[in-house]
């Protein structure tokens, strides 16, 4: 009779309390989501690309716009969906309400709720991207109008953030030390913070521990960075944590910094985080087989049941979108920056990815040896794309021409290099000479995608191409 009477008892508060933990979790899962990027001029259609994202078996997407097709193609699925303000409307916006009335009105409220828009991201990246610090003051007020729109509205399933990337740091080793950086840690940051916890939103935070293992590959350990590491640790004295991947160390710099303004508590999402599967010959550890390594082992942590968290948070469930869903042609810099996708733009997979977490890895077909997780040694050349669009390779031409010191001087009429007298050969001279003189101050082999790299040395006779030496 006691423990008949001691269940009924305890039966009431235990099924209160499982109701709130499914209310939480329904809030907030573990269900991993994708990137949905749109930089690219041969991806499928917005509903051929929602039934890949269904094949992934992603739960949540991230636009980097409000594109009205996308969302209509959204309508009805059970995808939760974080759509964007661009960058260059948030000065405006955080001056005007009745703007910030009108993008909600236009962007929102003609998909929601049929289209399950729940993220609603002021910006991208802003405090990284813009030199004009005035649209770093003008962030939060925009978030602050932006969330008062929805208000007005009716809509309170939306969180309203912004995504940051970890440069909002100006120190993050030991991640105990984790401090924003000086120039926005009080006009920015904390004011931020403030709308975050009032409003129980999250800080969106782009991760990607492929760029410090790159930067420093004999102090960092490649296994340490794809969460791989069987015995490499790293034990935070300050702190009295122990780390076992790049990626905790990274986040916790984050949560420390959070704590250093007074909000220790504030939940963090994973705005993006992935690995390149591909890249330029002067990148290291750009592969497919480090990228599926990578972001199988980052979904596996994500979506671990019970949720494992960071040292500095255990148990706590982090909310994440996976970078990219495509490799995306027209994305601007080094090559590693079209080489992030899932898939490729012909919907083909780069590697087979399991978003749900539920495929055991024995599954998997094998994956590609790594070729280039060393450093290239030797020289690289900068030449025209084959797939060059040769209309628009006259004016890169002219680019290259003009910024150096006796740049294209052996391509001038008599010179060594002026036959054959052609755009191809003359561009490629160019575009290799300009990114011998420039590399080391930033200057790259990209000429808005009609440039490649090669190492197969394009000299001629008595023509010799400038090059780079690694």
């Amino acid at each position: 009779m006691k423990m008949s009477l001691g269940l009924g008892s305890v039966l009431v508060p235990l099924l209160t309390l499982s109701l709130l933990v499914s209310i939480s979790s329904a809030e907030i899962s573990g269900k991993v989501g994708v990137n949905y990027g749109q930089l690219g001029n041969n991806l499928p259609s917005p509903s051929r690309s929602v039934e890949l994202i269904k094949s992934l078996k992603a739960k949540r997407v991230k636009i980097y716009d409000a594109n009205p097709e996308i969302l209509k193609a959204l309508k009805n699925t059970d995808i939760q969906v974080s759509i964007m303000v661009p960058n260059q409307l948030i000065s405006n916006i955080s001056h005007n309400q009745t703007l910030a009335d009108q993008w909600v009105l236009s962007n929102v409220v003609p998909f929601y709720p049929d289209t399950m828009i729940r993220y609603l991201l002021v910006g991208n990246e802003i405090l990284s991207s813009y030199s004009d610090t005035q649209t770093w003051y003008d962030l939060v007020p925009a978030m602050r109008k932006i969330k008062n729109s929805l208000r007005a509205h009716g809509i309170r399933k939306i969180k309203v953030g912004t995504p940051s990337a970890m440069d909002v740091l100006e120190s993050s080793f030991p991640p105990s030390n984790g401090t924003f950086r000086s120039d926005i840690a009080s006009r920015v940051i904390k004011p931020m913070l403030q709308f975050l916890n009032r409003t129980k939103s999250f800080f969106f935070l782009d991760v990607y521990p492929y760029f410090p293992w790159s930067t420093d590959p004999i102090n960092i350990k490649l296994d340490y960075a794809l969460f791989e590491s069987k015995n490499t640790t790293y034990w935070d004295p300050v702190s009295g944590l122990t780390y076992t991947n790049l990626f905790d160390q990274m986040v916790d710099a984050v949560i420390f910094g959070m704590k250093r303004l007074g909000y220790p508590d504030i939940r963090i999402w994973i705005a993006e985080t992935g690995w390149p599967n591909g890249g330029d010959y002067d990148q290291i550890g750009c592969n497919i087989y480090n990228a599926a390594t990578y972001n199988r082992n980052v979904v596996k942590k994500f979506t671990s049941d019970p949720p494992v968290g960071t040292p500095a948070r255990p148990g706590r469930v982090l909310p994440s979108f996976i970078f990219a869903l495509y490799n995306e042609n027209q994305k601007t810099g080094a090559g590693t920056e079209r080489h992030f996708g899932l898939l490729n733009p012909d919907g083909s997979n780069v590697y087979e990815m399991d978003l749900s977490g539920e495929t055991p890895e024995s599954e998997y077909k094998p994956l590609p040896k790594p070729t280039n997780n060393e450093p290239y040694k030797g020289k690289i050349w900068c030449m025209v794309a084959k797939v060059a669009n040769m209309s628009e390779v006259g004016s890169a031409l002219s680019y290259a021409c003009s910024q150096g010191n006796k740049t294209c001087d052996p391509i001038q009429p008599r010179g060594r290099c002026y036959k054959p007298d052609s755009l191809f050969w003359h561009a490629s001279y160019a575009f290799s000479s300009y990114w011998a003189q420039f590399k080391k101050v930033g200057g790259t082999c990209y000429f808005n995608g009609l440039a490649t790299q090669t190492i197969k040395d394009p000299s001629y006779g008595s023509c010799k191409f400038p090059g780079v030496t690694l």
